[in-house]
């Protein structure tokens, strides 16, 4: 049973994110709806923050409201799981590239730190956790508050717990945060951008064959 979310701020963006994460694991398909009372005892909160959550998730187009039926989860493709990836890689390599003529020594250490404390890291909060934040040094290194803000927007979508339980993916990990470490601290804006970019493109591999696997693209049963 995961933990309760009670002591957290901002309840219902907590149960959002479960919500976004459950989606694009392929936990709950296209078509399935979310029963508020069953999403409320996993999580160990009250409906009113899961209904909340939900509000955000269509205005994101996650889920639909089906009158008099309750929330059900919007039609994805895998189209879509590109789309999003794509959009990622974009913006992230354009952040790299500018980081790479604005970071500083001492950003830099920064960043070197985390990715050694990464590849040192055990279990999904810490190994999550570590990635946003190397990745949220660099970006605003870049000196591009908007930009970065609409990236971090698109990252939402990339379902962590599919990569930090993957073990391929930590030992990939750890090699795409030494070749962009050192693209950086060779100011070469065009390797950053090239090693960022395969990062984010490995993302969507591994995330299509993870969907892939567990039939994301066959009709939900129940």
């Amino acid at each position: 049973m995961a933990r309760p979310l009670l002591s957290r701020p901002q309840l219902s963006d907590e149960v959002a994110a479960h919500l976004r994460e459950a989606i694009m694991s392929g936990t709950l398909r296209p078509g399935q709806f979310v029963r508020l009372d069953a999403v409320a005892a996993e999580l160990g909160v009250s409906v009113t923050p899961v209904r909340e959550a939900l509000l955000a998730l269509r205005g994101e187009d996650m889920v639909e409201l089906e009158p008099r039926r309750g929330f059900v989860v919007s039609p994805l493709s895998r189209q879509d799981v590109k789309d999003m990836f794509d959009l990622q890689a974009d913006l992230a390599a354009r952040l790299v590239g500018r980081a790479a003529t604005l970071i500083s020594d001492q950003q830099l250490d920064h960043v070197q730190q985390i990715a050694d404390e990464l590849a040192r890291a055990e279990g999904h909060h810490e190994l999550s956790t570590l990635e946003y934040e190397f990745h949220l040094l660099i970006n605003k290194a870049a000196g591009s508050r908007k930009l970065a803000r609409f990236l971090d927007m698109a990252s939402r979508y990339t379902p962590a717990r599919v990569y930090t339980g993957d073990p391929e993916w930590r030992v990939q990990v750890v090699a795409d945060h030494t070749a962009i470490v050192a693209a950086l601290r060779a100011r070469d804006a065009n390797a950053a951008r090239e090693a960022v970019f395969r990062h984010v493109k490995d993302g969507e591999w591994r995330l299509l064959r993870h969907l892939d696997a567990v039939g994301m693209w066959t009709s939900p049963t129940g």
